[in-house]
């Protein structure tokens, strides 16, 4: 108790004495007068008991002998303050520095361990992109050929059926491959206008939602979507297919629980920089939150769900494994960050914070009717590494009305183009040995400034392809490709639109 009381007095009289730079000398005059007060005071005392009077004598004879003795004492004594003040400004320096190096190692680990977690899901990205360009090229074949015999198939047909289910595997398969750019983060075009809400209410009318409402009645699903939600730049469908591998990851983690999932979008504007599940920097953010009151996420398994095939699910039952890193790759290619929080047994809630822009959503342009898809005996130059698929394009391409030539790499197109003329070059962009879709581009613009070209890749989109559309190409097309989707477009780039 004393104890506490003399560290008060002192905390509180070196506060004052620290307000001033004069604090030393100040503190000298204060021992001194009251060296002089006390001195005075108990001579005069000790005179009126010994001889029932003041002695004069003796209380000079004090007065002088206390001076003399704080004097002495005095500096001494200021001395040996500054120097406990100094051992407790140099204690308290040591434990500020201890705290910053303490704060200083732990940043350093958690960036290091983000850093760990981005190479990994660099190198993932980078071996399902090279697996997804070469399944691409293998699914045109199964996409595009049933395309091209159902048009010469009456409607009554046997074939009908087993080619139609034929096509429908193949653009399933051809989903997934979509999955594997989008973790590769080659597949998303974040060019287009649009608005967070609009994708939650095209996701509550998909046949994916019908479904899940339908397989789970006990789970009861409820919204919250600003009416003011500010607009981001992306593309609808990717984000349409992270809500609904969010959606159906909550859904898993509810199970036969009597639970509720909620979609709730939200403004909202970062200050400072906002440490969460990552770290978000300051800006307007469109946000949109999955919420559930399902089983929860270990902590040891949070820093992983969102590497690909990291599951607790069964695999093949549930799924591909791809569910989150999907959700992942989207979300960085829209530039956005995710926060997660979790609680075993209360559930979890994702918040993904997309970039707002102030700009209005365009009006989409109606389908174009199928006749409109024909050629009028126009010339279309294939270049293509792959020969299946310079004679699947030249057979579409033959069968809609166009004259169509192939060759087999970009110098051999370059050769051709010196001695004849085209309307148009359908070019793939990953060709091998040799020149790939670039460097032949730049090389035909040579031979034929102007010249129209479609780039076409099982990669999806690159800064190759970006700078072929800078240098003048007119459009991507992305394998597999449909009849449907190559008509439309080669038609639309002859007509210069």
């Amino acid at each position: 108790m004393i104890n506490d009381y003399f560290n008060i007095l002192f905390s509180r009289l070196s506060a004052m004495l620290r307000g001033s730079q004069r604090w030393p000398w100040i503190l000298v005059g204060f021992i001194v007068v009251a060296s002089e007060i006390i001195t005075f005071f108990m001579n005069s005392v000790t005179s009126l008991i010994l001889w029932g009077r003041l002695d004069s004598n003796l209380l000079l004879i004090g007065t002088i002998d206390a001076f003399v003795a704080s004097a002495f004492v005095g500096p001494i004594a200021v001395f040996l303050i500054l120097r406990a003040f100094s051992l407790e400004d140099l204690n308290r320096k040591l434990q500020e520095q201890m705290a910053e190096l303490i704060r200083t190692e732990q940043e350093r680990r958690i960036l290091e361990e983000k850093l760990q977690q981005a190479k990994k899901m660099e190198a993932l990205g980078l071996l399902a992109g090279g697996v997804a360009h070469d399944l691409n090229n293998i699914l045109v074949g199964l996409v595009t050929y049933p395309d091209l015999l159902l048009m010469g198939l009456p409607p009554d047909s046997p074939l009908q059926k087993p080619l139609v289910t034929i096509k429908d595997s193949g653009e399933r398969a051809a989903a997934v491959v979509q999955d594997l750019l989008t973790l590769a983060r080659r597949g998303v075009q974040t060019e287009t206008v649009v608005n967070l809400n609009d994708t939650v209410r095209d996701y509550l009318k998909s046949l994916e939602f019908a479904t899940l409402t339908k397989a789970y009645p006990q789970v009861a699903f409820e919204t919250g979507l600003a009416p003011d939600l500010l607009n981001i730049r992306g593309s609808a469908a990717h984000l349409g297919k992270a809500l609904t591998n969010l959606m159906t990851n909550s859904i898993e983690a509810v199970g036969g629980l009597h639970g509720r999932i909620t979609i709730v979008t939200e403004n909202m504007t970062v200050d400072k920089l906002l440490c969460a599940y990552e770290t978000i920097p300051p800006g307007d953010y469109a946000i949109m939150r999955v919420n559930d009151t399902g089983t929860g996420i270990a902590p040891d398994d949070l820093a992983r769900i969102f590497e690909p095939f990291y599951t607790k699910k069964v695999m093949g039952r549930s799924g591909t494994g791809l569910g989150l890193a999907v959700v992942w790759g989207t979300v960085k290619d829209h530039n956005g960050f995710i926060d997660v929080h979790s609680k075993i047994g209360e559930g979890t809630r994702f918040a993904i914070y997309f970039p707002a822009v102030h700009e209005d959503i365009k009006s989409a342009c109606l389908p174009e009717a199928t006749d409109a898809w024909h050629g009028r005996g126009e010339t279309i130059l294939v270049v293509d590494d792959e020969k299946q698929q310079r004679e699947l394009a030249q057979e579409i391409l033959s069968h809609l009305g166009y004259v169509a030539q192939t060759v087999a790499s970009g110098q051999e197109a370059m050769d051709y183009l010196k001695r004849h003329t085209v309307d148009l070059v359908l070019l793939d962009m990953i060709m091998s040995p040799g020149m790939d879709g670039l460097e032949t581009y730049q090389g035909i613009l040579q031979i034929r400034p102007g010249q129209k070209a479609i780039i076409a890749s099982g990669f999806s989109e690159s800064g190759h392809v970006a700078e072929a559309i800078a240098l003048g190409a007119s459009a991507y097309l992305r394998k597999p490709f449909s009849v449907a989707i190559l008509g439309q477009t080669v038609r639309k780039t002859l007509a210069g639109h």
